[in-house]
């Protein structure tokens, strides 16, 4: 994929979400659970986003994972930065997770299987609470988030060659629309409005947010 002709962070803020915030009480590990067993009635926001470039061959099949740490003083969601020289989405802010490999024996052992992989986080730490909608990213992707809760203590080691960083975001903070910005950018398929959520230094975009809106919708419905 070729470098992006913009700088995301630099475009101004079109709106809002400006939804009220998931309780925290919504947000504790028994009610998280007891949501993904009894899903309600929802729609996600988003599940195919504009084409950034024209293809013309099929989508690529991925999973990642969304894991929920249980921090004493309140749940965050885990992150990786990708490495710089990446040929896709160099630098930019993700999950862990990957394509899948025909190895593979569904989506959340992708997801699994990357997690391993990318940041050294051994599945047994890691509890499978449910799945959310695919979601088809603009530079042809089909992903399945597979959301998780994470017990501490365990231990984590980035791969130098995929990861630059590992960090941890309250999920407070991501549940909260009054943090969800809009932002609009320009691509060879036509303009393409994002969402940002921006935190501390980190800079959360595009597919990985709209991903995290599609979980406030269901955490919300």
């Amino acid at each position: 994929m070729a470098t992006l002709h913009f700088d995301p962070e630099l475009l101004p803020v079109d709106s809002l979400g400006g939804e009220d915030a998931i309780t925290l009480e919504q947000l504790r590990a028994d009610a998280l659970r007891a949501r993904f067993s009894n899903p309600p009635e929802w729609s996600p926001e988003i599940t195919i986003e504009r084409l950034v470039r024209p293809m013309t061959g099929p989508l690529t099949d991925a999973a990642v994972l969304l894991p929920i740490v249980l921090r004493d003083d309140g749940p965050t969601l885990l992150f990786t930065q990708r490495a710089a020289h990446l040929s896709a989405h160099a630098g930019q802010i993700s999950f862990p997770g990957g394509r899948m490999e025909a190895y593979d024996a569904s989506p959340i052992e992708t997801a699994l299987r990357e997690t391993e992989e990318e940041i050294g986080l051994d599945r047994v730490h890691i509890d499978v609470i449910g799945t959310l909608p695919e979601y088809h990213t603009g530079t042809g992707f089909r992903v399945t988030p597979v959301v998780a809760i994470v017990q501490p203590p365990f231990e984590m080691r980035a791969d130098p060659f995929e990861v630059a960083e590992i960090f941890e975001v309250p999920l407070s903070f991501l549940m909260n629309g009054m943090h969800h910005q809009r932002r609009t950018a320009e691509f060879i398929t036509g303009n393409r409005t994002f969402y940002v959520m921006s935190y501390e230094r980190f800079f959360i975009w595009g597919a990985t947010a709209g991903m995290l809106r599609n979980l406030f919708h269901f955490l919300r419905a």
